[in-house]
């Protein structure tokens, strides 16, 4: 019988990877990997010398039969992501539908580990027993009306900015009074966590356009 497992890897430091996690990185047949050239770094600070497969947004049927063929032959498989926990904002899902849908007699195993979502969560310092995460907003279709819900929502909102769109974001929750936790470039050398309103970190932001970089999580507070 084979294995999938869904393998967290670092979101920023290579120190994050769990003792686990390296150790089934290094045991399964093959890992399936968002980016071929960036897991190869990660796999080659751990000397590691696994085969890779790619898997991301963009595999097609063959892709899929291929895995499913090495399923089938009883190899173990571990899927990562660029960077966090697969399945979080990431293709990885769409892998893991095909496989119960499938290949049912596969066991799928979660090696939990790093996530800019409990990153953050767990130093923003407020009640988040219960919050909307919305992954990354849509660039255009539904932005506005995700906007809207954000500004009136009752609970907590948590969502994903790329570098390119964080100000416009910022920009368009300007009128909204809600306190803001903003997290850059989590576990990396320039981590930095920003609090207040949208305008108070959009003006700190625009301020020092060398702080505009990286990856974003914010969580809008109720």
């Amino acid at each position: 019988m084979s294995n999938l497992y869904i393998v967290a890897t670092p979101i920023g430091n290579l120190e994050d990877i769990t003792i686990r996690a390296k150790r089934i990185l290094s045991e399964v047949d093959f890992v399936l990997a968002e980016d071929k050239r960036v897991t190869k770094k990660l796999l080659d600070h751990l000397q590691i010398k696994t085969s890779l497969l790619v898997w991301h947004q963009h595999s097609k049927n063959a892709d899929w039969n291929k895995v499913k063929k090495l399923l089938a032959e009883d190899k173990n498989l571990a899927l990562v992501t660029d960077a966090g926990t697969p399945g979080v904002s990431d293709p990885g899902g769409k892998l893991i539908e095909l496989v119960v849908q499938e290949s049912p007699e596969t066991n799928i195993i979660p090696i939990p580990g790093a996530s800019s979502l409990t990153a953050l969560i767990s130093v923003a310092g407020i009640a988040l027993d219960k919050f909307l995460f919305l992954g990354f907003l849509p660039h255009k279709k539904g932005r506005q009306t995700l906007i809207g819900q954000i500004k009136e929502s009752k609970i907590p909102v948590i969502f994903l900015e790329s570098v390119h769109r964080i100000d416009k974001a910022l920009t368009q929750l300007g009128d909204c009074k809600k306190q803001l936790i903003l997290g850059r470039e989590l576990t990396k050398k320039f981590e930095t966590i920003y609090r207040g309103t949208a305008k108070e970190i959009l003006e700190i932001l625009n301020n020092d356009k060398s702080q505009v970089k990286g990856e974003f999580i914010i969580i809008v507070n109720k």
